[in-house]
């Protein structure tokens, strides 16, 4: 940032009075992080980098103006107030609008809004305090060592070129009349001769929204939920066949290490590792409870620990019947099951019917994408033995049993029964009801097991009850009450979650819907990282347009007009596209970025950073005309009569006088942005994408500002010149004048 600083103003002086902003604001964001008693992490550090190039933006904008003011000869008090106090309301509206499109943010309350917080606070913080440094220490230390570089200057009025001491009328500012001819002129040339016709610049502005609309229809990819990050863990979840025990799991345990052990045997740096065709192991547990079974490995290097996958998925390939899921663990992963997964969740009356469909989903499921990982849960087979007591209800009437008291009995004397509590010095004690061990050894015993009755009498289970050994699932899970089966679905790492979500729907769902297995009794619905892409997805969407309500109402505010900031918004849409291109170009020549939430985030930032370059466009035309009016050099006002000067030259002034800060901005920002950009290092799939968003949208943006900004801006004038001069043609609507 500060050797392109220096390109531009080629003074040492100069560019150390803007290279005081970075290091005051940052220091000024950890007391913000201190104060709001937030941590400093990777989110919060990658938001104080995204604001690096934006903390020298206000001041570029200010002490730009002040060296402006300094060329004209002006001496360097008077020069550092007037270049201040001109652009004051400019910096003003940028900063409120950069830090007014956090405010929704801080309301999300998903997962994800505890990351955007971060972000916020660290982006809000250090560009509040940026605008403090821009009006306070840029001033105060410009007057003092400011020093300008001499140079030609040529007079441009009415696109004509003429020596600085002709005689072509120019506007009333001394300074105004002399600039330096170069790429800024030019392109004000540019801008006055679209402005000046009509259809050139209808043809503009249509064309330029149109092509991004187009664009951005085009470059929109499918979302994801969260980065994973490069987490040095890779966890397997093993579900073996029904009837295992724990000698046999030991013996899978064994097998497994003997296809790995090669692996953590080999030395970091060794010939041996050289040899290996995966990375060394170093670290590895595997662990079976019940019939759950689990594994995970670390790697000695922890940038590949995604290439364990393959290597864990080869040891566990042999094991008969054991269907296996190898994932690594995602920085945001809580639970050992959960991540980057759809789980379809079947729900319904009839186990066996539920089982039936889910080991059709299961298999379609592994069918559609082979390099997807699928789980059921429970399992789908239904061989663990089972009791069943059927009540015979004519007998139980007679004896005053119901079902219910059957069945609390049966409890009581196979596992025992809670049958009250007690509470000592605040501890609650379950009181139990437990049947004697010999009444409950043998599965043939249940029915001779005694009972009484509530009329007193003794009796058997055999009596009054039908008891039957039959195979059942694992456990039975419930959703809502209702007994469910969920297929649990990690698509493969290139894959982003709303593509899987909507090849599941359009593949699996609506032709099970329209075989009749699903629908009135038996549905399905897609949760886990899906119901959670969904929410955020909706939260983000509704937030975004929040933010640019508020930007649209404080610009409007800033400047008295409900017309101006529709010229201004416009850059946002433009942005929208860069941004996109951006992500896409990170894709095909950096590293694979999805669309995550984190990404999504980019946007938002985007939306109060790019307003800013139209804002400086805009806020200088004004001021402009307010001069050539006598109304002041920094008047906001609204209320312009624009049949008594030249629009178009005005705008074409303001591009051509703030075309250098724009590229100032726009490059700092840019070249800040970069390293986050294209860096591989660990944790930067964190960042990236939002980085490649702020950066293609403000490449993007700022060339196009230039251009299209000028052409609306003129065209609302000349429809606003039109309206008014309409209204003064009517005598009866003279009387309302001032209110219009």
């Amino acid at each position: 940032a500060v050797m392109v600083l220096y390109l531009f103003l080629r003074t040492g002086s100069t560019t150390f009075v803007i290279g005081l902003a970075i290091p005051i604001s940052i220091m000024g964001t950890f007391i913000a992080l201190w104060l709001l008693d937030r941590n400093l992490n990777v989110i919060s550090l990658a938001g104080m980098t995204f604001a690096a190039g934006m903390l020298v933006d206000n001041s570029i904008v200010v002490l730009e103006n002040i060296y402006r003011h300094r060329e004209t000869g002006k001496s360097l008090i008077q020069a550092a107030y007037d270049g201040t106090v001109e652009v004051w309301g400019a910096v003003l509206a940028s900063t409120l609008t950069t830090i007014a499109v956090f405010i929704p943010i801080i309301f999300i309350e998903q997962q994800s809004g505890q990351l955007f917080r971060d972000i916020a606070i660290a982006i809000s913080s250090g560009v509040g305090l940026s605008l403090l440094v821009s009006i306070t220490v840029i001033p105060s230390v410009s007057a003092r060592i400011l020093t300008i570089r001499t140079r030609q200057y040529k007079v441009f009025t009415n696109q004509k070129l003429v020596d600085a001491e002709g005689d072509e009328p120019g506007f009333s500012m001394d300074e105004m009349a002399s600039r330096p001819q170069g790429l800024a002129y030019r392109v004000s040339v540019v801008v006055s001769n679209i402005c000046a016709n009509n259809i050139l610049r209808l043809t503009i502005i249509v064309g330029i929204i149109g092509l991004s609309c187009g664009l951005a229809w085009m470059l929109v990819p499918q979302a994801e939920y969260l980065p994973t990050g490069n987490r040095n863990l890779v966890i397997g979840i093993l579900l073996p066949p029904p009837g295992y025990n724990m000698e046999t799991f030991v013996k899978m345990g064994r097998k497994i290490e003997s296809v790995l052990s090669p692996y953590w045997d080999a030395k970091p740096g060794s010939p041996e590792e050289m040899a290996l065709d995966g990375p060394s192991i170093r670290n590895f547990f595997y662990v079976a409870t019940g019939r759950r079974v689990f594994m995970g490995a670390r790697t000695n290097d922890d940038g590949r620990a995604k290439d364990l996958i393959p290597l864990m998925r080869r040891a566990v390939a042999d094991l008969p019947g054991v269907i296996s899921i190898i994932t690594q663990r995602s920085l945001f992963q809580r639970g050992l099951a959960e991540g980057r997964n759809i789980d379809m969740e079947i729900t319904g009356p009839d186990l066996k019917t539920l089982v039936g469909l889910g080991g059709k989903i299961f298999q379609r499921a592994r069918g559609l994408m082979p390099n997807a990982q699928v789980i059921p849960k429970p399992s789908l087979d239904l061989g663990t033995p089972e009791l069943h007591v059927h009540l015979r209800r004519d007998q139980a009437a007679d004896l005053q049993l119901t079902n219910r008291e059957l069945g609390f009995t049966i409890d009581a004397l196979v596992d025992g029964a809670k049958a009250s509590d007690y509470k000592h010095e605040g501890d609650e004690i379950d009181l139990t009801v437990r049947g004697e061990d010999r009444y409950a050894t043998r599965t043939q015993d249940i029915e001779t097991i005694p009972i009484y009755t509530p009329g007193g009498r003794l009796t058997t289970v055999g009596a009054i009850a039908d008891v039957e050994l039959v195979s059942g699932p694992e456990q039975i899970n419930h959703i809502e009450r209702e007994r469910s089966i969920v297929i649990q679905v990690t698509p493969p790492p290139e894959m982003p979650i709303e593509t899987a979500m909507a090849l599941l729907q359009r593949q699996i769902i609506t032709p099970l819907k329209e075989e009749g297995s699903l629908g009135q009794l038996y549905n399905i619905r897609l949760s886990g990282t899906a119901d959670d892409l969904t929410q955020t997805y909706d939260a983000l969407k509704w937030n975004l347009l929040l933010a640019l309500l508020i930007t649209y109402l404080l610009i409007a505010a800033l400047f008295e007009s409900f017309l101006y900031p529709l010229v201004i918004i416009t850059s946002v849409p433009l942005a929208a596209t860069g941004g996109l291109l951006g992500l896409a170009l990170v894709n095909q020549f950096v590293a694979y970025q999805p669309m995550d939430v984190l990404t999504m985030l980019g946007f938002i930032i985007l939306l109060g950073v790019v307003v800013n370059n139209a804002i400086l466009v805009v806020h200088q035309a004004l001021n402009f005309l307010d001069q050539k009016q006598g109304e002041g050099s920094a008047g906001l006002s609204s209320t312009t009569t624009w049949s008594t000067n030249d629009p178009i030259q005005a705008i074409a002034e303001s591009v051509r006088t703030r075309f250098r800060p724009i590229m100032m901005s726009m490059l700092t920002t840019t070249f800040g942005l970069f390293p986050l950009v294209v860096s591989s290092g660990a944790g930067s799939e964190l960042y990236r994408g939002i980085g490649s968003i702020v950066l293609g949208g403000l490449v993007t943006s700022t060339i196009f500002t230039l251009v299209l900004v000028p052409a609306l801006f003129s065209f609302f004038m000349d429809v606003k010149k039109v309206g008014m001069r309409v209204v003064m043609s009517k005598p009866s609507a003279l009387s309302s004048m001032r209110e219009v």
